[in-house]
């Protein structure tokens, strides 16, 4: 882009637009180094990526080498520092020249892509940073041995660790020695690690009985993808998180222990708006017992989870008798890949959300429901105007209309079933359909196009 010499210069002159600097194999050594003479002394964001591919395999330890070489005078400004490399010896060249102190770095990455091989770099370069990094807030390691020293990461606000395996992945006790360094924690991640033995854990329950929980009151959002159930399920035991929005369960087995650790919690504080549960089994009754602590729930997503059936959507579409709603507030639903769920079930939860009734058929107009399935536009409305003009006043909340459904996957939801959801719900997102040569047709992914 051309400009004038005068814009040229104010461009030059201003060394926040030269903060950014990145080297890997798309962003030349040159132009870092033209950034970091044009930066002076503002905080740095350095981004150091070579991902494991294989046109450059061979001469990546090299330009990894020069390319902290070049950064290395400038550590001590740095605001942020990414490192991605393919392997353990590659990472450990690397840290091996982070040794000035960095009193203005608050975000730390190290993620190393291979992390099942070359375990005989177990070492760790510490201390980073000669240990100084004050402002420390967030801390990202993937497949890094850092030896699991709390002097790294202390009284941090996000925690993220994933890619430790066997002998590297890191105990419960571990794991909540760090928690209690982080007190002011906001945001904690576990992924793909292997589990805890389960003999440890039954000994260590014991044990926890007679110690402190872990307070963190400032946590809003967790997420557990491939962290092992008994970890997962330890953890949650030992601490307390009264501020926690945002929860994600992936891959864990059975997550039922589980559920009554959030339900225990929840009879103090859980303001939970976000919860996802993929690829895992549950008990779908104690799961309900569970929503029906969860008032503030504004998204729902289930994924890939076969214990769900009709008896949670009936529950969330058909409360006891003066009772609250199940999850008035929720909005959203993902059901991808649920395919034990009937239809009729659906249809009566989108109907109770519109008219904030349970829907109560007489056997005559539910077999004539079963004989017609589907109405049109303009009687359907009629029903649930209908409804909604008969229901009695109450002091209980009314169920918000969801705005948002997803059936991908769920292949016992037909076409006709689809069109009849995306009359009353503004989102509705399904297995797009495909022509004899297999052309997808966007005629069914959401109810906007």
């Amino acid at each position: 882009m051309l400009v004038c010499r005068y814009w040229r210069d104010v461009a030059i002159d201003t060394p926040e637009l030269w903060a950014d600097i990145c080297v890997s194999p798309h962003d030349s050594l040159e132009k870092a180094h033209r950034k970091l003479a044009r930066s002076k002394s503002v905080p740095l964001d350095i981004t150091i990526n070579f991902t494991p591919r294989v046109d450059n395999a061979s001469g990546a330890m090299e330009s990894i080498i020069h390319a902290m070489d070049l950064v290395r005078p400038a550590l001590w400004r740095a605001r942020s520092f990414r490192l991605s490399v393919p392997n353990k010896p590659q990472a450990h060249a690397a840290l091996l020249r982070c040794r000035e102190e960095a009193p203005y770095l608050e975000s730390l990455c190290i993620r190393v892509f291979h992390s099942m091989q070359e375990d005989h770099y177990s070492s760790p370069c510490l201390p980073l940073f000669k240990g100084h990094t004050p402002r420390l807030r967030s801390c990202s390691f993937t497949s890094f041995n850092f030896n699991w020293d709390r002097r790294v990461v202390s009284n941090l606000r996000v925690l993220q660790l994933g890619g430790y395996w066997n002998g590297s992945s890191p105990s419960v006790d571990t794991l909540l020695d760090i928690l209690r360094g982080c007190p002011g924690l906001e945001e904690l991640a576990l992924r793909n690690m292997s589990d805890v033995d389960p003999e440890t854990c039954v000994s260590l329950e014991h044990e926890f009985m007679s110690t402190k929980v872990v307070k963190l009151p400032r946590l809003t959002k967790a997420s557990f993808y491939y962290a092992g159930i008994m970890r997962t399920r330890m953890l949650l035991s030992q601490i307390s998180f009264p501020a926690l929005e945002s929860l994600d369960f992936c891959y864990l087995d059975n997550l039922t222990p589980v559920l009554e650790h959030l339900r225990q919690q929840s009879l103090t504080s859980l303001p939970l708006k976000y919860l996802r549960i993929e690829s895992s089994f549950l008990n779908e009754p104690k799961f309900v017992i569970l929503l029906r602590r969860l008032t503030s729930l504004v998204t729902l997503e289930l994924v890939d989870v076969e214990d769900v059936t009709c008896f949670l959507l009936k529950s969330l579409s058909s409360p006891p008798v003066a009772h609250p709603w199940v999850c008035p507030k929720l909005d959203r639903l993902n059901l991808d890949g649920c395919t034990a769920l009937e239809w009729d079930a659906l249809r009566g939860l989108v109907e109770s959300r519109l008219s904030g009734r349970p829907p109560q058929l007489s056997s005559a107009s539910a077999a004539a429901a079963s004989r017609s399935s589907f109405v049109s536009t303009a009687s359907a409305s009629a029903h649930i105007h209908a409804l909604s003009l008969s229901r009695p006043a109450t002091p209980i909340m009314q169920p918000r209309r969801l705005s948002s459904i997803d059936v991908t996957r769920c292949h016992q939801i037909s076409k006709e079933m689809v069109q009849w959801l995306k009359m009353y719900v503004r989102d509705v997102r399904c297995e797009p359909a495909k022509g004899i040569w297999g052309r997808v047709y966007p005629t069914l992914v959401s109810s906007n196009s």
